[in-house]
Order: C-alpha cells, then structure tokens, then sequence
C-alpha cells in the first residue's frame, strides 16, 4: 500500500471511528495515543494555574483540510504539530453550519438560537436587533472579571456599528472586520463598504489580511507577557473571495467591479482553484505557526492554552471525505470541524480523542479553565472538557443539538437524527455509516421517534425564526 492510501485509509478510519473498539484499535496500531478516559493521569506534576486562553477560529475550513486529518495535497505542518503536542479531536463539532451563529455560541456558551441576532444563518447587514445584546454575558466579559485582559483580532461577526462590537460586550481591544467577508486586499465587504478596523475607528492597510492579523497577534502576544490573557484570532482563511497572498489580480479584479455596483462579486462563483485553496490554507498554517512561535519565543507557550477550529465545515474547494455535505447544511460535512487542543508542559501530546464535542463545550472549559463562573441567569448550553482533558474523565453524556432554518440534527451517542430541506426524516449510525448514506428511520422506527421528540423539546425552549 502505497504512503498515499495508507494516510488516506487511516482518515477513513478517524472519521469513522466512533465506537470503542474501533477507536482503540486504531491507537494500538498506530501508537498515536490513549483514547482519552482510559490513560490514568493527564495532568502534569503541580496543579495549573489559570493559563492565557489563545483562541484561534478558521473560517469555513473543511473537517479534512488539515494533512493530520487526511487532506492528500494540503500541507499544515505547523498545525500537525500543534495537534501532536496536544489533543487532536476526530468529531469536533460546529455548533451551526454558518458562521454567525457558531460565533454566538463560542462567546455566549448557548445554544445560537437564545438570541436574536443568532436566528440570521448568517448575519447580513447591519440592524439594531442583530447581535450579542450589550448587556448578555460573553466569555471576555466573564473573563475580565476574573482580571483577563481581553482581545479580538479578525473576524467579529455578531453585529454592526453603530449598535454593536466586541468592546462593548467585554473585549479590551478589538483589530479586524465586523461583517462576513471582506477582500483580503481591498477589505471591501459585500455590499462595498471598507471593513477593517481598530476599535471602533477605520484603519487602512492594503496588505494581505491573513498577514495582518497575524503582525497584529504576535505583537499583542509580545506585549502582554506579563499579563494574563484571552485572544481570540479570528481569520477570514479560507472563507471566500479565493485569493492567495500574492493574488493582487484577482484583488484588483473583484475590486473594481465591487465599486462598479456589481452584486454578490464576493462570493466568488466565477474563480478559484484547488491550487489557490491550497494557498490560502497553508498560508493560514504558516501564520498559525507564527503566533506559537511568538509565545515560545517570549517564554509564554507553557502557560497557554491554544485551541484551533473552524467555525463550520468545509466550502466547495475543501476536503471533507469521508463525509457527505459541507457549510450550510446539518450533515456531517457542514458541521464536524478540524479541533485541537494544546497546553504544552501541562496536557500530554500525541493524543487522538473520538469523543464528540461541541462549540459550547468550549466556553464551559475556558471559563473554568480561568476560574470564571457562567452567569445564572444564562445558564450555559454546553459542559466543560477540564476534567476529560486533565484527568481522564468521562465526559457527561447529552445530546448534541443543531437547528437551521431549513434543517435540524440530533446526535445521541452514533445515533443522528436529520431533517434537510426536503422535509423528510432521516437516521443514521455513524459509528457504521459516517458518510450518511443508510437512511435508517424505517428500520428502527422507535430511535428516530425518541430523537425527533427530544429535538422539538430542546427547540421549543429556542426563540421561533423570524418570518
């Protein structure tokens, strides 16, 4: 077997390895790791104190475009060796298929549809009643409490000026764009207006904005050794306009007709390549890389936790086999998502973990992670991952829920229950069939009839979609 199809026998295997037993078999064969629950210590000599939190978000990266997740040409070398000096997870979900609403749920820790703004798949323009309400709690704002300092750079997301921003709902400091999408050179957004700003002021670079960002955090890293922090680096990568870090062409191109009135030019419907992907997404490891350097180089890589994930699945140039559908939709394709974890000197490396986890999974850990308490009045949607992370734990067993508006999932256990937009119900057993593809809703009716009700109790507690 060539070295090709033996990397891409084992993603096979990852992706579909639910069960135990596969799982195990897996890590013996390999030597890649203990299935988290089983080694019987994971946290180091000396009890951690709070770390900094270096929260990292990848827009629109498919579940199989890193080369630790299979991906046959892509190569993220940095990110590989992030995953193997911690926990690689193989089923990290998205809490939603679209971006606004996974943001909602990382800064929040509930489900998106709790608020209003988290009822737009995604947010499209600016309104007063779309974003994170200035006076809900936000992991920043729960965090500076506890004497973080608090930044954002990149992508927001979750509301426009002049109603909201992320220094308004607890983040110190904030360098990056409000909307969706932005040109990576020209920063004009769908409907043309400039997107990039310092605060809540325009500020103008024309340079390559995976660059930016990427100066920008290794700057605040550098600056705040002294402090303890939450960053969250949000980058546009790869998320469409399909533009590589030397594709000023193709900028200027877009650009002018952007300024020429032309709608929707963004999305980007007439360009691309699997090549340019390529160089979007390695160039994203590469400024990865940078920021892990910029902590090791200022002695602060030990007392951090650096998490990576992409907000939702893949778009029409990623990599998502072996699973079926991509950004959009509630198949697995749309939101199982590339997730690491890393605490280097603390959580020991080299692990593969198959344990299902969701966006709001991660709020819970951050907030204990630093000692920081959820607000009872918005009692969080997801559970904390310390214990499973530091000690080996189980984690607390729940149904994992997703809505759109067209569509709607349940996973218990490798049980998945799904609606699309056609309307029809459909079952499947992951731990068999992770592709999705053996509609099992008429073979077992009483499952798909349990899931279908706990689905409805979980929605009917959820605000109803707009008409």
């Amino acid at each position: 077997m060539t070295k090709q199809r033996e990397r891409i026998s084992r993603h096979r295997e990852e992706a579909g390895g639910i069960s135990r037993r596969r799982f195990t078999g897996l890590v013996g064969a390999t030597g890649a790791g203990v299935l988290a629950g089983l080694a019987p210590r994971w946290l180091a000599a000396e009890p951690p104190r709070r770390p900094n939190l270096l929260v990292i978000l990848a827009d629109d990266l498919g579940w199989a475009d890193l080369s630790c997740n299979g991906a046959p040409t892509i190569r993220t070398p940095n990110l590989d060796r992030l995953a193997a000096s911690g926990v690689r997870f193989t089923q990290g979900y998205a809490a939603s298929s679209v971006c606004s609403p996974t943001r909602f749920a990382l800064y929040t820790g509930r489900y998106p549809g709790r608020l209003a703004g988290g009822l737009r798949e995604p947010i499209p323009a600016p309104t007063e009643i779309d974003g994170i309400p200035l006076d809900h709690p936000t992991l920043a704002s729960l965090l500076k409490s506890q004497g973080y300092h608090t930044a954002m750079i990149g992508k927001w997301h979750c509301g426009y000026l002049p109603w909201f921003s992320p220094t308004r709902v607890g983040w110190d400091e904030f360098f990056g764009n409000f909307g969706g999408a932005v040109d990576y050179f020209s920063k004009l957004d769908l409907d043309g207006r400039y997107d990039l700003y310092e605060g809540e002021v325009e500020h103008r670079d024309l340079r390559y904005y995976t660059q930016i960002l990427t100066e920008k955090a290794t700057l605040f890293v550098g600056q705040r050794r002294a402090d303890r922090w939450l960053l969250n680096l949000n980058f546009t990568t790869p998320h469409w306009p399909w533009e590589g870090p030397g594709d000023t062409a193709v900028s200027a191109g877009l650009t002018e007709r952007i300024k020429a009135g032309e709608r929707r030019v963004l999305f980007h419907t007439d360009g691309g390549s699997m090549r340019t992907y390529q160089a979007m997404v390695e160039d994203l490891d590469r400024a990865v890389g940078n920021v892990v350097s910029a902590l090791r180089r200022t002695g602060q890589l030990e007392r951090t936790v650096i998490f990576f994930a992409s907000d939702n699945g893949g778009e029409r140039f990623s990599y998502n086999w072996p699973l079926s559908g991509g950004k959009g939709d509630v198949l697995e394709g749309g939101i199982r998502v590339p997730t690491i974890v890393s605490w280097p000197g603390t959580l020991r490396g080299q692990r593969i973990d198959s344990e299902p986890v969701v966006t709001m999974d991660w709020t819970a850990t951050f907030l204990e992670l630093a000692g920081a308490k959820p607000d009872p009045r918005h009692p969080l949607d997801g559970v904390s991952l310390v214990d499973h992370l530091l000690h080996g734990k189980p984690v607390p067993r729940r149904d994992l829920f997703w809505r759109m508006k067209d569509g709607r999932a349940l996973r218990r256990g490798d049980l998945k229950y799904v609606r699309l937009a056609d309307g029809a119900d459909h079952l499947y057993d992951l731990a068999a069939d992770v592709r999705e593809q053996a509609n099992l809703a008429r073979r077992r009716p009483d499952d798909l009839a349990a899931l279908r009700s706990t689905w409805e109790t979980i929605n009917a507690g959820l605000l109803p979609y707009r008409a």
